[in-house]
């Protein structure tokens, strides 16, 4: 005890041998640190609270609206049809406009009636450009039409990036950077969906960026069916911050996502269809993953698959070479009754999962029928080669 006590004594006496100046240097010295520390944390704390309230205000939803404001909105959208409001300007744009502006075909998706289709969508668009990404963020939608034998409707939003890129006389070409869904609303008209989505977009990329919001109708069959259509063009939109946009519902439009060279022969001794797929022109987007590309050919007779097959895997360039001939036994006498329907795949993660590219259809209907379908009937035990546009 008295060792301990003799021992805190001493320590207390220790004096360190420095002049006044440099022990007031070394204080000046550490105040000069600790202030720069201080700005440096309230500097990472200004850059962590901007990016947190764009993210914030990109996924806002109405939820946090008051009941006066949606009051508001709602009935600013009771007006003629084929309009489009931005929310935070008065002007109307010209890059979502009516139908007649849609990019692709002008062939309807499915059999949609364009009587019952009606509503309104809600959404948020947002390009960060510290992280160089696109954010698009659903919100709801509003007065959907619902199904005439149920009297109901499962909503949900399938979201797609396009990159549109002009060829020739004005013929857009588009490609696919990525697609996804919100979750089904069960039993709802005004669903409220609030889901968030984001991809890596370039600054140079954003001009050429159309976003496609399809509103289904959920079926567990995988049957969707599709309630309308609303399409946003990046180019001259000030997104830098989240810009909230509503539309009317418009016709789905079909886009021309690429060009499938095919070959038709038909023997009819022995009543066989012979289809070569010979090359696949698509817009290419450059990716450090190898993919693969396959194209399935089936025969359709009176709605129903009676015959299939598929050519092998190669790998996705700008212009996919396959030269493959697929062979198909028809009944006799019903050449004129079928359809033939190709679709181009894209196997994605090592082969684990595919993604549709595009499809075409084309043989002889009541209706009509394709050029290059008659061209191969007047030219029996020959090949004719033609190219076809892939839409989705």
């Amino acid at each position: 005890m008295l060792l301990s006590t003799a021992l805190q004594k001493s320590l207390w006496g220790i004096r360190i041998p420095f002049s006044e100046e440099v022990k007031h240097l070394a204080l000046a010295i550490s105040l000069f640190l600790f202030l720069i520390s201080i700005c440096i944390l309230i500097w990472q704390i200004h850059r962590y609270c901007t990016q947190q309230t764009a993210s914030k205000h990109a996924v806002y939803c109405s939820q946090s609206d008051s009941q006066s404001a949606k009051s508001e909105m709602f009935q600013n959208s009771q007006m003629t049809n084929n309009q489009l409001y931005l929310l935070h300007d008065e002007e109307r744009p010209s890059y979502l406009n009516s139908s007649s502006d849609l990019a692709g075909s002008t062939d309807s998706l499915g059999n949609v009636d364009e009587e019952h289709i009606q509503g309104t969508l809600r959404f948020s668009l947002f390009y960060d450009q510290l992280q160089s990404r696109l954010v698009v963020t659903v919100l709801e939608a509003r007065g959907l039409a619902t199904r005439a034998f149920s009297q109901s409707v499962d909503p949900f939003v399938h979201v797609k990036v396009l990159w549109v890129a002009v060829e020739g006389k004005e013929q857009k070409q588009s490609c696919v950077l990525q697609e996804w869904q919100t979750r089904p609303v069960k039993d709802s008209c005004n669903p409220k969906f609030g889901d968030q989505f984001f991809c890596t977009v370039t600054k140079e990329d954003v001009p050429m960026i159309t976003v496609r919001l399809e509103v289904r109708d959920f079926d567990k069959y995988s049957r969707h069916g599709i309630l309308g259509e609303v399409r946003a063009s990046l180019d001259g939109l000030k997104i830098s911050y989240p810009l909230e946009m509503q539309a009317d519902l418009q016709k789905p439009k079909k886009d021309i996502v690429g060009q499938v060279l095919l070959s038709l022969k038909y023997m009819p001794t022995s009543h066989r269809l012979e289809v070569g797929v010979l090359k696949i022109r698509t817009v290419f987007q450059s990716s450090k993953v190898k993919r693969a590309l396959y194209a399935k050919t089936k025969i359709v007779c009176n709605q129903c698959r009676i015959r299939h097959q598929r050519t092998t895997e190669r790998i996705f360039s700008d212009m996919t070479v396959f030269n493959e001939v697929l062979i198909f036994r028809l009944p006799e006498g019903q050449i004129n009754e079928f359809t033939l329907v190709l679709s181009v795949y894209e196997l994605c993660r090592r082969k684990i999962s595919k993604r549709l590219i595009g499809q075409l259809s084309f043989g002889k209907t009541e209706s009509m029928e394709d050029e290059h379908w008659r061209l191969m009937m007047n030219a029996l035990r020959q090949p004719v080669a033609k190219w076809h546009f892939l839409y989705l």
